[in-house]
């Protein structure tokens, strides 16, 4: 069964990182208060990025990753700017 690795833009303008099978439905118990507990104190507003991932496993281990970035990173993997990406992971390295 597929996954979804999504990022979610809150009321006070955080970023909320998690995982699914079901994008719609999630967003909408996010809304309603039965997300997490992050997003009950910081309303959604919109699902800014998701990913397919084919397994819950895989999906996690991609959530654990994104959720260690910087805002800055994240914002660049919403816009799809893939060269900061790879230059953020050569300096991480270094």
């Amino acid at each position: 069964m597929p996954y979804y690795v999504y990022i979610i833009e809150c009321s006070n303008k955080t970023l909320y990182t998690g995982i699914t099978t079901n994008l719609e439905r999630r967003f909408a118990e996010h809304k309603r208060g039965k997300g997490g507990h992050y997003t009950t104190a910081n309303p959604p507003v919109k699902i800014r990025f998701s990913e397919k991932r084919p397994s819950r496993s895989v999906a996690l281990k991609r959530e654990a990753e994104i959720k260690k970035w910087s805002r800055t990173k994240k914002l660049a993997l919403i816009k799809g700017d893939h060269g900061f990406l790879k230059a953020a992971a050569r300096c991480k390295n270094k």
